[in-house]
């Protein structure tokens, strides 16, 4: 088996642990979904924790609501 060796180009003042690596093609792992949000959406929040927090609670409400509904109709 041969070895080829690359040569090293990178200076020495490269953070070579910070460089992010990206694949392209349907084997790409997605680090973060970007989200699209509507002009009033976004007046309506400052930033993306305040965002994230409110979908966070409406989430809850969400299961709550479900727990309630199934509890109601005697499903499990």
């Amino acid at each position: 088996m041969n070895k080829i060796e690359a040569e090293d180009e990178l200076r020495s003042e490269y953070d070579v642990q910070s460089l992010q690596v990206r694949k392209l093609g349907p084997k790409r792992k997605n680090f973060c979904d970007t989200v699209r949000l509507e002009p009033d959406v976004i007046a309506a929040f400052p930033n993306a924790e305040t965002v994230n927090e409110a979908l966070r609670y409406l989430i809850e409400i969400a299961k709550h609501s479900a727990s309630l509904t199934q509890r109601s109709s005697g499903l499990p």
